[in-house]
């Protein structure tokens, strides 16, 4: 809610639509941007005075097989109604992000990883193939075998190449709705990092919580939650545990006496530096208070999606709103580059609300954000006064992250400009996906404002006013 624009939307629900779309723009002189279910933190499906194409509509289950758990979905599914569909049966998405709400299309186009990336790597690792609609109107059918480029490079590929029609997955067998969580206080970043390689082998998964007001010695302290699948038989009555409504959020806080969609209200005038302090510094302590390896056991959708605890939660950072600046830096260089990250923004007096480590392995697609190391993103509030100090500490942030060999994350970013990542748009990599694209989009029909932001404009928005609803 920090960035907007205005733009022609379209809905269509079939893929004739799509194609309708793309002949259009064609005609008017305008570019498409694709959208899922906007759920990314910046510009990354807005598409300023152009043409946004919003894809919920096509959001059917095509085939489903509850016997090796392989499902085909329409891009507009989303990550909601596909564990939702599974879980009886079985089956949980290998990967998940924070939030539920995400379509698989928008999804698989940014290549999310949740917080088992080391173990299970990003969404991409478990998509068997999918039907790309080119804006020239054909239809690839990819998957590693078949149009492997294409496959590696529009996984990934921030919807810059064409537009999903179906997608094919492989889900993971569970045993239980239940995971088993272990929850451990670090009281600094380099404790975090040491837990963390000491939990790797074991683990399903693994997040790190950090304080990012604490200084000193106590600098990068958190809460380290580790949670690992139940084994076939440990659970008495998988049959229940595994029924939806065993896994739903539940509606209220407090024994039931205040609903969770008012919960932002209250949340709203905790978000100032002094306030926000004290709640970090609550939660730092009670987590001690409760003891290190305290398990018990959760729902995978209470443990996957803690974004939607509280509805409409980013309410709360009106009127300015949010951003999220999460870089990934390879393992050798990533306690020197977090530290210096948390010391610039205490010293610039714009300190992250909420600070999130997860650890990280290589993938094999054109475009990953992915390395062999550690991410750390970091929620920033938005205000009138802190909007150009804010993006000039990014600026700050994003040389130390190109200088150690780090990436970053379309999906999270709001920032980035050619002048800050020159030399990461440099890389072979990104030359090879820039090439694919003028093969794949010779007119450069696909943008948004990010690709715009980040790669410059295309050659068909040469004029900044686009007339398609004139005759």
């Amino acid at each position: 809610m920090a960035s907007s624009a205005v733009g022609y939307v379209y809905r269509p629900s079939t893929a004739e639509g799509v194609k309708e779309v793309f002949a259009l723009a064609r005609e008017r002189g305008v570019t498409v941007g694709l959208r899922g279910a906007g759920r990314s933190y910046g510009d990354a499906s807005t598409n300023a005075e152009n043409i946004t194409l919003d894809l919920t509509r096509m959001n059917r289950i095509l085939e489903w097989n509850p016997v090796d758990g392989v499902i085909k979905v329409e891009p507009g599914v989303t990550i909601q109604r596909l564990w939702q569909y599974t879980i009886e049966d079985g089956w949980w998405p290998y990967v998940v992000p924070g939030t539920m709400f995400p379509t698989i299309g928008g999804a698989a186009a940014m290549n999310i990883h949740g917080k088992n990336n080391f173990a299970a790597g990003p969404l991409g690792d478990h998509i068997r193939e999918f039907d790309l609609l080119l804006p020239t109107g054909e239809v690839k059918t990819c998957s590693r075998e078949q149009n492997s480029d294409l496959f590696h490079a529009a996984i990934g590929g921030f919807g810059m190449l064409g537009c999903f029609l179906s997608l094919t997955l492989e889900l993971k067998r569970v045993h239980s709705g239940l995971l088993r969580v272990e929850p451990t206080s670090t009281s600094s970043l380099r404790e975090m990092f040491d837990v963390f390689e000491e939990r790797l082998p074991e683990a399903d998964y693994l997040v790190g919580w950090i304080d990012c007001f604490a200084r000193g010695s106590a600098l990068g302290r958190g809460l380290i939650h580790q949670a690992n699948y139940l084994a076939p038989g440990e659970d008495p009555n998988p049959a229940q545990t595994l029924r939806v409504e065993n896994q739903e959020l539940p509606d209220t806080f407090f024994f039931g006496l205040m609903p969770k969609s008012v919960m932002w209200r209250f949340m709203r005038p905790l978000l100032n530096d002094f306030l926000w302090r004290l709640v970090c510094a609550a939660r730092y302590h009670a987590g001690r208070l409760l003891g290190n390896h305290h398990v018990h056991t959760q729902s995978h959708a209470g443990f996957a999606f803690l974004l939607d605890y509280v509805p409409n939660w980013k309410r709360a950072y009106l009127p300015g709103g949010l951003i999220q600046y999460q870089s990934f830096i390879p393992k050798e260089r990533a306690l020197e580059v977090f530290t210096r990250q948390i010391e610039l923004q205490q010293r610039a007096g714009l300190p992250s609300y909420l600070g999130v480590f997860k650890r990280h392995r290589p993938d094999p697609f054109l475009m990953t954000h992915a390395v062999d190391g550690y991410s750390l993103a970091l929620d920033f509030n938005v205000t009138k006064h802190n909007r150009q100090r804010l993006w000039a500490l990014a600026a700050e942030m994003d040389k130390l992250v190109v200088e150690a060999g780090g990436r970053f994350y379309f999906a999270k970013d709001s920032t980035l400009s050619q002048a800050s990542v020159g030399p990461y748009l440099e890389e072979e990599r990104v030359r090879m996906f820039m090439a694919l694209k003028r093969e794949c989009d010779p007119e450069s029909l696909l943008q948004t404002d990010l690709f715009r932001r980040i790669f410059g404009p295309g050659d068909i928005t040469s004029s900044p006013h686009h007339p398609i609803t004139s005759s």
